[in-house]
C-alpha cells in the first residue's frame, strides 16, 4: 500500500539548460523503477494544486502571494544566484506542495500506508519567507502543517537526510513542538546555516566532508534514533536527498544505494511501533541522475516493504 504521486507540470519547470535541478531527474527515478519491476506495483495519484490556504500554514502570506504574483509569462524571473521561475515553475511548485498534501489525506485516511512524491521543485530550503537553493515552497512543510491542523496529528516527525541542511524547515517549524526535526548534511556546505540541536525538537547531525555510509549510520543511530523513540512519532515525513551519495557532483559525502535502504527501512520500524507504519517521503535534491535512479528505487522498495 504505496502511493506514487507525481504530475507532468513538474517536467516542466526548468532554470536553464546546464541547471542541475532538471525535469531529467523525475524520468530517471520513473525509468529505474520500471526497470525495477516496482512502477506498476505502486498505486499511483495525480498532485493536486496546492491551495493558498494550505501554503500559508507554512509560508508567510505576504511571501506566497508575491511569489505568485512574481511567476513570468515568458522568460526566467531570478529570485536567487541558484533559483529561477520560467512560466511553468508555478504550476509545478504549486503541485509538488500538492503532492505533500494529497499523500498525507491518503495515509491519514487509511487508503495507503506510506507514499513516496516524486516532484520538483525541491522544498527543504525554501524558508518562511524566502524562496533559495532551488527551492520556492517547502513541500514537506506544507504537508507536515496539513497534518497538523487538518488531521489533528500531535507528533510529525520530519526526517531529513539531503546532503545540504534543510534550513527552510527548521525555519519554519522553529517554534513548533508537535514537529521533531531530524536532519543530516555536510558541513560546512550551503546553507551553511544550522541550528544547535534542541532535545525533544530538533537534532541536527553535521558531517565532514569524505564521510560515508559508516559515519552516516553511527551518528544517526547514537542521535536520531533515541530521540525519535521518545517522541514517538504518529506521522514521520522524509525529505529525501539523494545527493549525499559519493557519485553526486554537488557535495563531498560518500553513501551508497544500501545506506538509502538501511535509513529508510529503520524509519519504516520506528512508524510501524508508533505510527502505523505511516510514512511519506518527497523528494529533494540528487543530481547524479543514474545514482539517482538507483538511490529511489532501494527507498521506494524499502517504503514497500519488499
Amino acid at each position: 500500500m504505496t502511493a506514487y504521486l507525481t504530475h507532468a507540470d513538474c517536467l516542466k519547470h526548468e532554470m536553464g539548460e546546464d541547471h542541475p535541478e532538471c525535469p531529467a531527474r523525475i524520468t530517471a527515478i520513473e525509468d529505474a523503477l520500471h526497470k525495477a519491476g516496482l512502477y506498476d506495483l505502486l498505486h499511483h495519484y495525480e498532485a493536486p494544486l496546492a491551495t493558498g490556504e494550505q501554503l500559508k500554514r507554512a509560508h508567510d502570506a505576504d511571501y506566497v502571494d508575491a511569489l505568485i504574483a512574481a511567476a513570468p509569462r515568458q522568460g526566467h524571473v531570478h529570485l536567487d544566484g541558484d533559483t529561477s521561475m520560467n512560466p511553468h515553475s508555478l504550476p509545478a511548485a504549486l503541485r509538488a506542495a500538492g503532492a505533500a498534501v494529497r499523500a498525507v489525506d491518503l495515509v491519514m485516511g487509511g487508503e495507503e500506508t506510506t507514499a513516496f512524491c516524486n516532484i520538483r521543485p525541491p522544498g527543504h530550503h525554501a524558508e518562511r519567507r524566502q524562496a533559495m537553493g532551488f527551492c520556492l515552497f517547502n513541500n514537506v512543510a506544507v504537508g507536515a502543517m496539513h497534518a497538523l491542523h487538518h488531521h489533528g496529528v500531535d507528533r510529525v516527525a520530519i526526517v531529513d537526510f539531503d546532503v545540504h541542511h534543510g534550513n527552510g524547515t527548521e525555519d519554519i517549524f522553529d517554534t513548533e513542538p508537535r514537529v521533531m526535526l531530524c536532519s543530516s548534511f555536510q558541513y560546512p556546505l550551503y546553507p551553511y546555516k544550522a541550528g544547535p540541536t534542541v532535545d525533544g525538537h530538533r537534532v541536527n547531525v553535521p558531517l565532514p566532508a569524505g564521510a560515508g555510509g559508516r559515519e552516516f549510520r553511527r551518528a544517526v543511530a547514537a542521535t536520531w534514533f533515541p530521540q525519535l523513540e521518545r517522541f514517538q512519532p504518529r506521522l514521520i515525513f522524509i525529505s529525501a536527498g539523494f545527493d549525499a551519495h559519493r557519485e553526486d557532483p554537488l557535495a563531498g559525502l560518500n553513501l551508497v544505494e544500501q545506506d538509502y535502504e538501511w535509513i529508510t527501512r529503520e524509519i519504516m520500524a520506528i512508524a510501524d511501533r508508533h505510527g502505523r507504519g505511516r510514512v511519506i517521503s518527497t523528494l529533494e535534491g540528487g543530481y547524479a541522475l543514474p545514482a539517482l535512479g538507483r538511490s529511489a528505487v532501494v527507498h521506494i522498495r524499502a517504503l514497500m516493504k519488499l
